[in-house]
């Protein structure tokens, strides 16, 4: 019996041993094999890049520093599976100098899923973008936190009103950078020739406007209320409005492309981004004082876009009508401050490639309203030029451009030149001038005091 246990061990033993090792080696290929699976899906499926910008700022006058600002840009692009992707864009911020925003700005006018997050006064983050794109049957649909852009203008605004702006460099930022984006629904229906844009948006954020210790604080008559100074004033809070659904943003874009035009009709209900500063007297222990009540309004925008190709020009243009848009007067009934009414805006730009290399763009902008009582701190008719050149060197390599905005009414507005140069594919350098000239009751002219030279460095990886 020994000496059979003894052969069946010494028999069984080497097969026990070879059959451990092919299993080991049957998992160990699994393991690889899964590996395999899943590092061909990242390369397929996910795409990760990374943009760093540094950019300074100095008063040109007193050369002391505005900003000093180092901004990470993480950008993770998924296809989850077939038909559904994710985009997730994120922004940490750091500026040493901290004029931009002292402190750390309480928000009131963010709603709490859109707000940054403050780390210290001088770092925050921010989720920019979030959003899933997917497609059923021929709608195209977007869900998330996201960029709508309407309109074609370039500089201001006159379509381009679903995500409010950023305005702690008043509109020296670029637009990407500036605007908020928000948390809504987005649905693009092709219908024959014509493809209809569905969006709801049931974020409750707007405008983010600087406090009065930023450097870029409005101060112009047309953004303050006209009070008295013999009366105490009392500031309330912002009323916000807080229905979910009901007070939700809605839009609708029809699209089409006929005879050559590119033509869109566009309507937006939503609540203005900035909110109008109501006014009141009261008695409070028997002496007077003015109450301030912020509060946001409803405004219903109807308009439209065309844009045609002559040759070198391009012909491109935006219209809209807006109601219920309040203006600060200095007489007005019932003591408010304000008068209600209509606004017409528009703007026309033309385009010209025709010299090599060089790009000419000049614009009108004009806003009309329907009202004009005596103390109205605007006029009935208020009108913005453009012109922006821009010539490119080397390749494209080396450009140059200017730009030039000028508000006919008050006699003030901007100078923005600029040089950029792409030292590798991924690295720009760039430096530049924010001039701002007129008096201070102007849109312009209230910063003639912040001019300012800009340096920048951009890595894309």
């Amino acid at each position: 019996m020994n000496i059979y246990r003894k052969k069946s061990i010494y028999f069984y033993l080497p097969m026990m041993l070879l059959f451990s090792m092919s299993t080991l080696k049957a998992q160990e290929s699994d393991t690889n094999s899964k590996n395999e699976i899943l590092k061909q899906w990242y390369e397929e499926n996910v795409d990760i890049s990374l943009t760093t910008k540094l950019r300074t700022a100095f008063n040109s006058d007193q050369w002391s520093g505005q900003k000093s600002e180092v901004l990470l840009k993480p950008d993770l692009e998924v296809t989850l599976f077939d038909g559904f992707d994710l985009t997730a864009i994120g922004r940490l911020r750091s500026d040493i100098f901290d004029k931009l925003e002292p402190g750390e700005p309480a928000q009131p006018e963010i709603s709490q899923l859109s707000r940054r997050v403050f780390l210290t006064d001088r770092v925050d983050f921010e989720l920019r973008e979030f959003y899933v794109e997917t497609s059923v049957g021929s709608t195209f649909l977007t869900a998330g936190k996201q960029q709508i852009v309407w309109g074609n203008a370039d500089g201001l605004k006159v379509l381009d009103l679903l995500n409010p702006q950023d305005f702690r460099e008043f509109i020296l930022d670029d637009f990407d950078e500036s605007r908020i984006p928000l948390w809504a629904l987005n649905a693009e229906i092709p219908m024959g020739d014509i493809v209809t844009q569905l969006v709801w948006i049931p974020d409750r954020t707007y405008h983010d406007i600087p406090e009065s210790e930023a450097i870029y604080s409005f101060t112009a008559p047309a953004f303050r209320p006209v009070l008295s100074p013999e009366i105490p004033v009392s500031l309330g809070p912002i009323k916000r409005p807080e229905r979910f659904f009901a007070d939700s943003d809605i839009g609708i874009r029809l699209s089409t492309f006929w005879r050559g035009w590119d033509l869109t009709t566009n309507y937006f209900f939503h609540y203005q981004d900035i909110p109008v500063l109501f006014q009141s007297r009261e008695i409070s222990e028997g002496s007077p004082l003015i109450v301030i009540q912020p509060r946001y309004e409803r405004s219903h925008l109807i308009g439209g876009t065309f844009t045609n190709v002559f040759g070198q020009l391009t012909l491109r243009g935006e219209i809209g009508y807006s109601t219920n848009r309040f203006f600060p007067t200095t007489q007005s009934n019932n003591n408010s401050g304000l008068i209600n009414t209509n606004e017409l805006s528009y703007v026309l730009g033309f385009d010209w490639f025709g010299i090599n290399e060089t790009f000419i763009s000049t614009q009108i902008f004009q806003s009309w309203i329907g009202d004009s009582p005596k103390g109205l701190l605007r006029d009935k008719i208020d009108t913005n030029l453009s012109l922006l050149l821009r010539r490119d060197f080397q390749n494209e390599q080396l450009k140059s451009e200017v730009l030039w905005v000028h508000n006919a009414n008050q006699s003030d507005g901007m100078i923005r030149p600029k040089i950029s140069y792409e030292l590798y594919d991924n690295t720009n350098l760039w430096t530049g001038l924010d001039l701002f000239y007129g008096d201070n009751d102007g849109l312009f002219g209230q910063f003639d005091g912040n001019d300012r030279i800009v340096f920048g460095v951009e890595l894309g990886i």
